[in-house]
């Protein structure tokens, strides 16, 4: 009996060893008076720091004004926030007050510095509509807690090693410090408390999960505490930790679980109407769901449908999770010989999205008036056209004006040309509409 348990033993010991040796996060870890001496170092208010903030400030905030995914990834790379926020945590672990209050003068400066140049910078920018970019920063749930908390972990771990690798980059950009602050930066510009306190709640959600995960992992790396406080001392530390986390995370919660709720609503209605909504001589052709009154409006094209069928389909609404919500049904009567007529249904379905093409049109028109409304506009495009075949004389029939896309405003030159252009001749010219229309980026389109 006990040369089996012995024998079990030491089958099982290999695949132990092989697991502890696959999960170790000892071995290639900083001794701890390095990891201590770089913690201190974060600590310090440099001015080259503070510099770098500005400039990823301003490049953020660009980045969520023209709506630039891959603009706002570089800043977050930039950013040198991520190791003040690691270091608030290492000094509550290691129970150094000191060290904690050093952290936290140099994080609150950063944090001023860079809603003061966000906000700056949404005050000076003629584009001020908000950006989808933008307002996604607005609504954290509790998913936003669970990749701070994990990109935290990894931030700690990475930050604790020997070779850095590439993980504080890439928890900078997971865990979106940067563009919070700026959208907070842009409520303050515009006077949006919604922007305010739902940017600004999404950043205390990063900082404080971060810094709790570094807590935890610099614990688990067995870090030897600076100072020994008394029960009594740490017992209160830990409660106010404890209570500000609940604080922060209840709300979340709520708005994790309403996100949840209305992404399944959306789902179930979706279902119940392409289950339901099938006729014979009858489309649905436009609908839409009025959450905060539970109503689903439907319009129908086609020959009416009776109210034996209406009061089946309200019926059948509980069966898709539906309760409460009530059923309006506009019909669009085509009946008769008209009922197959396909260009009397075009017709019907083309009346029934007006008021979607209403909506893009003044869409549109907004657009156009911020460009109108922009320094660019206010060139003289017939007076730079003219200038334009009068220093190049190969171009005829010069033409200027200003659009704008995504990436933002730009002057285009169109023209024909006796010969083809060179690319030394067309570097010339746009150099040239640079200059002369005080805009870095210009399209010269010509026709030979």
């Amino acid at each position: 009996m006990e040369k089996e348990e012995k024998k079990e033993a030491g089958l099982w010991a290999p695949i132990k060893a092989y697991f502890q040796r696959v999960f170790d996060i000892h071995s290639d870890m900083m001794c701890y008076e390095e990891i201590d001496r770089m913690m201190e170092e974060n600590t310090v208010i440099n001015g080259s720091n503070m510099w770098i903030l500005i400039m990823a400030i301003f490049i953020a905030s660009i980045g969520l004004n023209v709506n630039s995914t891959a603009v706002i990834i570089g800043a977050m790379l930039i950013s040198p926030l991520m190791s003040g926020i690691l270091t608030m945590g290492y000094s509550l672990a290691v129970r150094d007050l000191d060290m904690l209050k050093k952290a936290i003068g140099r994080f609150g400066t950063q944090v001023a510095i860079s809603l003061a140049a966000s906000t700056l910078y949404f005050i000076i920018t003629p584009l001020d509509e908000p950006t989808a970019e933008m307002i996604a920063r607005t609504s954290p749930t509790i998913w936003d807690v669970l990749i701070a908390l994990f990109g935290g972990i990894a931030g700690m771990i990475g930050n604790t090693r020997q070779k850095k690798g590439n993980v504080i980059p890439g928890v900078a950009i997971a865990t979106a410090l940067m563009p919070p602050l700026c959208t907070a930066g842009y409520g303050i510009a515009t006077l949006q408390l919604r922007f305010i306190l739902g940017a600004f709640y999404l950043f205390l959600i990063n900082t404080l999960f971060i810094a709790l995960s570094s807590a935890t992992v610099t614990a688990i790396l067995r870090v030897p505490v600076h100072k020994s406080l008394s029960q009594k001392k740490q017992k209160r530390i830990n409660r106010i930790v404890g209570v500000i986390t609940l604080i922060v995370v209840i709300p979340s919660l709520f708005v994790g679980a309403y996100t949840v709720y209305s992404s399944v609503m959306e789902k179930n209605i979706q279902t119940y109407l392409t289950n339901e909504f099938v006729f014979e001589n009858t489309q649905l052709v436009q609908s839409s769901t009025d959450a905060q009154n539970k109503q689903i409006h439907a319009s129908l094209v086609g020959q009416p449908v009776s109210q034996e069928v209406i009061r089946r389909l309200e019926q059948a609404l509980p069966s898709y999770g539906l309760e409460g919500y009530t059923l309006r049904i506009t019909q669009n009567s085509i009946s008769g010989e008209d009922a197959d007529n396909s260009d009397k249904i075009t017709i019907a379905l083309q009346e029934n999205t007006i008021s979607t093409l209403q909506s893009q049109l003044a869409e549109q028109q907004e657009k156009l008036d911020a460009l109108e409304n922009s320094a660019a506009v206010k060139l003289d495009f017939q007076a730079l056209s003219q200038k334009a075949e009068q220093i190049f004389t190969d171009l005829t029939n010069c033409s200027c004006g200003i659009t704008g896309d995504a990436d933002g405003e730009y002057i285009v030159l169109t023209a024909d040309t006796k010969r083809a252009l060179t690319d030394a001749e067309i570097q010339v010219i746009e150099n040239w509409l640079r200059s002369e229309s005080g805009l870095e980026q210009v399209r010269l389109y010509w026709n030979a």
